[in-house]
């Protein structure tokens, strides 16, 4: 994020906004455009596909950008540019060599990382990076609740009257908080997931954040099982969406006779 940051900030300095052109600066098409602006290229439709003809917007003189060769200063930005990208390349093959390190460490509990790695929104490295900070088994905790507090994806503890009013959650592990937090925001875009259909449920009453809180939640739970009790992970979420239909159904034929209205369903939804 940092690099990628100082990219677009020195491309803006260029008088060039790529980031207008790709949903990702550093993804393929962007690294291709990249390359070839410290490779010298002048000419849009020079770019590489599938981007040369968008990146004929680049021309525009609305947007401030000029492609017409270069005074001296740009070749600097060039430069600058080429050196940014020798530097990704080596952090990616540094990631690479730590992610076989951790792999190879990591072998003798391989069932357990395909076990997490099977949870919507979680993959094989978020599953690494979990087994590392709570063991194969997670046997340090005796029970979900003790994990969800450790990792504070729980509510604080401000109670009276045996209300809590607590809207913070406790500090917890931040590694793990953080892991959380992505897979939940990756598990409610999963279609017909049961997370999806949970999120679908809360945010209109709790909003995005806090719902996303809740999911979390659900996964530190999730987590727990899976790890502790060694069972693999079961997708729910079509068979729970056609019960929500049935229950929903029902509650809405009662309401109704309750009102005076007569109502007899076409099939019994039960």
């Amino acid at each position: 994020m940092r690099l990628q940051n100082q990219l677009e900030a020195l491309l803006e300095e260029a008088h060039i906004k790529l980031s207008s052109l790709v949903s990702d600066l550093l993804g393929a098409s962007g690294r291709r455009m990249l390359k070839a602006l410290a490779e010298g290229e002048t000419d849009p439709l020079a770019l590489p596909p599938p981007w040369a003809i968008s990146a004929c917007a680049l021309c525009r003189p609305s947007c401030g950008t000029h492609w017409a060769p270069a005074p001296s200063s740009i070749r600097v930005y060039r430069r600058l540019v080429r050196m940014a990208l020798e530097e990704l390349h080596l952090i990616e093959q540094q990631i690479g060599q730590l992610d076989q390190e951790i792999a190879s460490l990591l072998r003798q509990h391989q069932d357990a990382v395909e076990r997490l790695a099977e949870v919507p929104g979680l993959g094989v490295d978020s599953a690494q990076q979990i087994i590392a900070e709570v063991g194969a088994t997670a046997a340090t905790f005796p029970a979900a609740k003790n994990l969800v507090s450790w990792v504070g994806a729980c509510p604080g503890e401000e109670e009276s009257a045996g209300v809590n009013y607590s809207k913070r959650s406790p500090k917890g592990n931040r590694q793990m908080r953080r892991i959380l937090n992505q897979a939940a925001n990756a598990a409610v875009k999963r279609k017909g997931s049961i997370f999806e259909i949970l999120y679908r449920r809360l945010v209109p009453r709790l909003g995005h954040n806090k719902t996303i809180g809740a999911i979390a939640h659900r996964l530190c739970q999730l987590i727990w099982i899976l790890l502790h009790k060694g069972v693999r992970y079961e997708e729910r979420g079509p068979a729970v969406c056609e019960k929500s239909k049935r229950v929903r159904t029902l509650r809405m034929i009662r309401t109704l006779r309750n009102l005076g209205y007569r109502v007899e369903p076409l099939q019994n939804p039960a």
